[in-house]
């Protein structure tokens, strides 16, 4: 898989000596035997498909699943789409947010319109912070003609408790007003509260092209940026835009800022799906740099190895999982254990570096991390 990366001088040490430190100190533990070659001489994290996983409850169907996220006690939180199932099976839809254990069996499931908050039309992103909460968001257009769906803009984003009750409505739904607004967000795709600053920072995302940050106490909005971290790029359409080439840096604006992750170093990373590349930058907006891949689809989500220095960053991509050192920016390898859902639509690990697949047309899947590869 080709790769073209762009750095900028302001990556912080930091991360390279982390990720060197846990690269030699084995974090991921013993290597298996067999697996995905190693790229460059490097182990790469192996993976095997848990086909058993999860366990639905008899009698209860799930929609498309759109985004998966893991709790502290890892606890697997999906949410999927009810209306993407025929209207006969109604009565059987699960509710919207539906946790399984590790294991795969069934907890709790709960969520949809209710009063005091406006549900998102076509769920869309899932994230439980560090103090339990839940967000989600969604990406309806008004005119994308989805089936069984009002056609309404889902300009919110919605906090609620583990039992889904409801706590904070960031924006409203119908209301944005694009990249300069600050009371809404517009068609978002994913958040991530970055627990040392409490902040929410928000990949807005389908309508809006930027990240997006607010206080995750409060709803208040703090910050934005578009791509490069200059200043946003207006460009909402409601059909997505997909270019045929794939010049290194790209273009001005994000095109579908699909997912974001922020690591443990304060490392803000946003997966630009349409566009190919993954952009990094500081807590503040700052520029950190890039990887953009030409010759293959790539950026479709984001998630970060479960080692404490986060060494790899996982990006969708290539008809699987694409392995990226965090430190240098560079493509690894891509990780395709035999079964794998392709890239998956949003992806999450869990404390012990297993991978989850939301893959909407396709289901969802539990990659059980077997350890590290042998150097080649």
């Amino acid at each position: 898989m080709q790769s073209q990366c762009v750095r900028h001088a302001v990556l912080p040490a930091l991360v390279a000596v982390a990720a060197a430190a846990a690269a030699a100190a084995g974090l991921f533990g013993p290597a298996p035997t067999g697996g995905s070659a190693a790229a460059q001489g490097r182990s790469l994290p192996v993976f095997e498909v848990d086909a058993a996983w999860p366990t639905v409850p008899e009698g209860m169907r799930l929609g498309a699943p759109s985004s998966i996220a893991i709790d502290a006690e890892d606890n697997v939180w999906v949410l999927h789409r009810p209306l993407t199932l025929p209207a006969e099976q109604d009565a059987l839809a699960a509710p919207p947010v539906v946790v399984f254990d590790g294991d795969g069996n069934f907890i709790k499931a709960w969520g949809g319109p209710g009063a005091g908050y406006e549900w998102p039309q076509r769920e869309h992103g899932l994230h439980i912070d560090h103090e339990g909460f839940v967000w989600l968001g969604g990406n309806n257009c008004a005119t994308n003609g989805v089936p069984r769906v009002q056609p309404v803009n889902d300009d919110q984003l919605l906090k609620f408790t583990a039992d889904g009750t409801f706590v904070l409505q960031i924006g409203r739904s119908n209301r944005s007003q694009g990249n300069a607004d600050t009371m809404n967000v517009n068609r978002p795709s994913d958040q991530q509260v970055h627990a040392p600053t409490n902040e929410l920072f928000v990949a807005d995302g389908y309508g809006n092209r930027r990240v997006a940050v607010f206080d995750a106490g409060t709803g208040s909005f703090k910050r934005m940026w578009g791509a490069f971290g200059d200043a946003p790029v207006e460009d909402n359409q409601c059909q997505v835009q997909a270019p045929t080439s794939f010049p290194d840096p790209g273009p001005s604006r994000f095109n579908v800022l699909h997912a974001i992750r922020v690591s443990n170093d304060g490392i803000v990373y946003a997966a630009d799906r349409e566009n190919r590349r993954v952009q990094a930058f500081t807590l503040d907006g700052t520029f950190v740099g890039q990887v953009i891949t030409p010759d293959a689809p790539f950026a479709r989500n984001l998630a970060l190895s479960a080692d404490p220095e986060q060494q790899f960053l996982y990006v969708g991509g290539d008809n699987g999982i694409v392995a990226v050192d965090r430190a240098t920016l560079e493509i690894l390898g891509t990780l395709r254990p035999e079964g794998i859902l392709g890239t998956g639509h949003h992806i999450a690990t869990d404390s012990q570096g297993n991978l989850y697949l939301a893959a909407t047309g396709a289901g969802m899947q539990k990659l059980t991390y077997q350890g590290m590869s042998d150097p080649q």
